[in-house]
């Protein structure tokens, strides 16, 4: 029937150039999360490496991110993003297949597997700081939030699926040629994005003069000088800590404390990836009823504390404990991952969107190496259980860093900055 909303007709399932984004998107977290798996399985099983080369192997995909995850803002910035991302997706697939290549040629090496990680992890950093903000020329702000909760969505389902079935693919075929299905994956990606009819508009000219450094520094100012910004740049980060701290001991609380079996480890492994998928599925539906910001708080502080339940676990029936506080933190941070990645899409001016997605990638990637330290400090002084119990208070002071802000008092987020919030580094 004639004027019908999008929403009515399907929403953003019914956007051609959305759908083949989310595929390709999709395809790849796909990939990447078998890789996550077949990698370290390649190191230990072709190689046989020990604990420290596949703890190497594994730092090496994060490394990127402090070092590059600056620059890439501001390079993100400076080029058209379709292209970034095409040429990503293109060298992760050749990266990937150099791996089988050599060792079907018998010439694998560590260092091999550590410069594929690093090259990959590079792509990531370049490719994820381009795609968000790649999705606001796709379709209007007003469906950013139904956007995002499609695309984190899927990404939840994809950590599940992908661990899984990297294993099945492992035992069937060998780790080394698991990876091909990760070369697939980029090549499916590269292939949706080269699909997409949607024109970029042209790029700022940056002032003459402006160095690298400086447009870095502006990216910056606009992140710790901004009363929304910086709050939710500092809830990331935090949140973080805790999140990997609790996914680097998880395992051995689960396996040498509670006495589960593996079999079980898995299913409560994925109990946060469920949370997620609940938590995007509903985020927008809480945007449009309660307002972006009090969703952002609704979410965070019924669901947060529930984590509390996880050091809780005992055998048998105690299980559900740790399986509802996963599902709940899976939840409420994606919930809010949700709304906080449409607001970075649409506050800061066009210009400077990738220095400010950079800046909080950075800031959440990189305290994800922190939160695997203090895990493994905690665990070895207070015991699993009590590592556990303290990362879950580290959660729960996330939220209220969200609770505190200025962003308690509003119903929604601020739609755009009413004004520059600092001028170009001169």
């Amino acid at each position: 029937m004639p004027g019908r909303t999008r929403r009515e007709r399907g929403g953003l399932w019914r956007h051609r150039d959305f759908r083949l984004l989310w595929a390709g998107e999709t395809t790849s977290k796909l990939g990447s999360n078998v890789t996550t798996v077949a990698l370290p399985l390649v190191a230990v099983l072709a190689l046989h490496a020990g604990p420290f080369t596949v703890g190497l192997i594994a730092a090496a995909v994060w490394v990127p991110w402090l070092v590059f995850g600056l620059p890439a803002g501001a390079w993100v910035d400076r080029l058209p993003h379709r292209p970034v991302m095409l040429l990503c997706d293109l060298v992760s697939a050749a990266a990937f297949l150099s791996v089988p290549a050599a060792a079907w040629l018998g010439r694998l090496t560590v260092g091999h597997l550590v410069a594929v990680a690093l090259l990959t992890g590079t792509c990531s950093v370049l490719f994820t700081t381009a795609y968000r903000v790649y999705l606001p020329v796709l379709v209007p702000a007003a469906d950013l939030p139904e956007g995002n909760a499609k695309l984190q969505g899927s990404e939840s389902v994809a950590q599940i699926a992908g661990r899984g079935l990297a294993g099945l693919i492992a035992q069937g075929v060998g780790p080394v040629s698991a990876l091909l299905v990760d070369a697939a994956t980029f090549l499916v990606s590269a292939v949706c994005l080269r699909a997409i009819r949607t024109q970029e508009p042209p790029r700022p000219v940056a002032p003459r003069g402006t160095t690298l450094r400086q447009e870095i520094a502006t990216g910056l100012r606009w992140v710790v000088r901004d009363r929304y910004l910086r709050p939710l740049a500092l809830f990331s980060a935090v949140a973080n800590v805790a999140l990997t701290g609790y996914q680097a001991i998880q395992v051995v609380f689960f396996v040498q404390v509670v006495g589960v079996s593996p079999a079980a480890v898995g299913f409560l492994v994925a109990a946060s990836g469920v949370g997620g998928v609940l938590g995007a599925a509903v985020a927008t539906w809480l945007a449009r009823r309660w307002g972006t910001a009090r969703s952002m708080l609704i979410s965070l502080l019924t669901m947060a504390p529930l984590g509390f339940l996880i050091p809780m676990a005992t055998g048998g029936p105690g299980l559900i404990l740790p399986a509802v506080g996963g599902i709940a933190i899976g939840a409420a941070v994606v919930a809010a991952n949700v709304l906080a990645a449409s607001f970075r899409q649409t506050y800061p001016p066009r210009p400077v969107q990738g220095r400010v997605v950079a800046f909080s990638s950075l800031l959440a990637n990189g305290s994800s190496a922190a939160g695997a330290l203090l895990a493994g400090a905690l665990g070895a002084l207070a015991g699993p259980r009590g590592a556990v119990w303290a990362l879950m208070a580290v959660l729960l002071a996330a939220t209220l860093i969200i609770v505190v802000s200025p962003i308690r008092t509003n119903r929604n987020l601020p739609a755009a900055a009413a004004q520059p919030q600092v001028r170009p580094a001169s």
